[in-house]
């Protein structure tokens, strides 16, 4: 029999939010949060719109001390570590240190400072780097830092699986929780919006606006649809052993009944567009968590306004949950938050334990012009309010194959 696993805490740093009940309301309200960038100058790319974490001050979650040599990838996850663990109720001691784990999905985040320190290597040569700079450019040095700053003694890992990446590290944790590897674990992810990163997308044309003659519009779903909006943040939840919550009076604020993936390689940068992944990994889900079609009433959809991802993503939803498909509410967080890659799985479970805890559900905002492929029930433009959802499936997949989704529940005991 399978242990119970409950959520006990939400860390959550987004475009539209900073703390879980500022990112709930701005979800509940339509927020969006990409907005012209500022971090670095955009002029001469064809759209300069991203979802960046504004005014973001890591001293208020970390003090002022040592904090020169930090990354902001490092910052924004530290902090949100720092919200995960206060939100938890969780105080780590050294008699329990050790069963506290981390568990992190990232895939750019570490990009920016390997590209710099690369870049000073090169110039003037590796006499004249600063070598306080070159534990950023190692991927794992985020949640190595969370470990770091917060005293956790436990495994630490991170995963890089791109747009699935912070569902695997949930993933990761929830089998450490099975196997009784770990009593507390703080999963999820970080990504950092930089010039890099941006450049990548913009080449690609995966960025709505990118395209020569195509303006900028963020609209999961809708006909207009012409590619994503990048962003950025950090999310951690404490995912917890039920019994170990129990006993110590823990905020139970959901419940996590399972897992499901697949991979399914079609074509670099290309989605399958028969969804056979997708489909797959949203059976081992159900299967897994144990509940029905009939179970699911809200699914957070992977939508992130890319023509193909969306379509296939509806057509998915269809096939499983056949006519029931068009009684679910479906919605797309990133029609608020951008598609912030490994990162928006985490912004999606933190969204659902929203939705268990307010009894609403998010919109997909800027939703105009319906697409005869995209023909399911999306909740457009409003949140639908004192809505009581029980189970929830979230959905993460990615051009390079990779599916993951999850389902949750309602806690009640």
């Amino acid at each position: 029999m399978k242990k119970r696993v409950v959520i006990t805490g939400v860390g959550v740093l987004a475009g539209n939010g900073k703390g879980k009940k500022e990112y709930w309301q701005s979800l509940r309200e339509g927020k969006v949060g990409y907005k012209p960038i500022t971090l670095f100058d955009a002029s001469e790319f064809r759209v300069n719109i991203a979802g960046e974490v504004s005014a973001f001050d890591p001293t208020i979650y970390m003090g002022t001390k040592g904090l020169r040599l930090l990354d902001r990838s490092t910052k924004l996850l530290v902090s949100s570590a720092k919200l995960a663990i206060t939100d938890s109720q969780f105080i780590i001691t050294e008699e329990n240190t050790d069963d506290v784990g981390v568990s992190v999905g990232t895939t750019l985040g570490s990009l920016k400072s390997i590209a710099e320190f690369d870049e000073v290597t090169l110039r003037e040569g590796p006499r004249y780097v600063n070598p306080g700079l070159f534990p950023n450019t190692v991927i794992n040095s985020p949640a190595s830092q969370v470990s770091i700053w917060h005293k956790i003694k436990g495994f630490n890992t991170t995963i890089s699986t791109g747009f699935t990446s912070s569902l695997d590290a949930m993933n990761y944790a929830y089998d450490f929780l099975q196997y009784e590897r770990a009593k507390v674990i703080y999963a999820g992810s970080v990504e950092e919006l930089c010039w890099h990163t941006f450049f990548g997308f913009h080449t690609l044309q995966f960025l709505s606006g990118s395209k020569e003659g195509e303006t900028f519009v963020n609209c999961p779903f809708d006909r207009r649809r012409n590619g994503v909006t990048f962003g950025e943040g950090a999310c951690l939840i404490c995912f917890e052993d039920y019994d170990h919550a129990v006993q110590r009076n823990a905020p139970i604020q959901a419940e996590v009944l399972g897992f499901g993936t697949c991979f399914d390689p079609f074509r670099i940068h290309k989605y399958n567009p028969r969804a056979t992944g997708l489909k797959q990994a949203i059976r081992n889900t159900l299967d897994d968590a144990g509940v029905g079609i009939a179970d699911i009433d809200y699914i957070c959809a992977n939508a992130n306004s890319h023509k193909m991802a969306d379509k296939v993503e509806t057509e998915a939803i269809k096939e499983i949950f056949g006519s029931r498909a068009y009684e679910i509410p479906v919605s797309a967080v990133k029609s608020m938050t951008g598609e912030c890659y490994s990162l928006s799985g985490s912004f999606a479970v933190a969204a659902s334990v929203g939705v268990f805890q307010e009894n609403f559900i998010p919109p997909t905002v800027n939703y105009k012009e319906k697409d005869p492929d995209c023909d399911l029930d999306y909740v457009p433009n409003e949140a639908r309010d004192g809505k009581k959802v029980n189970h929830i499936l979230v959905i993460t997949f990615g051009p390079n194959g990779s599916n993951t989704c999850v389902v949750l529940k309602r806690f009640k005991g």
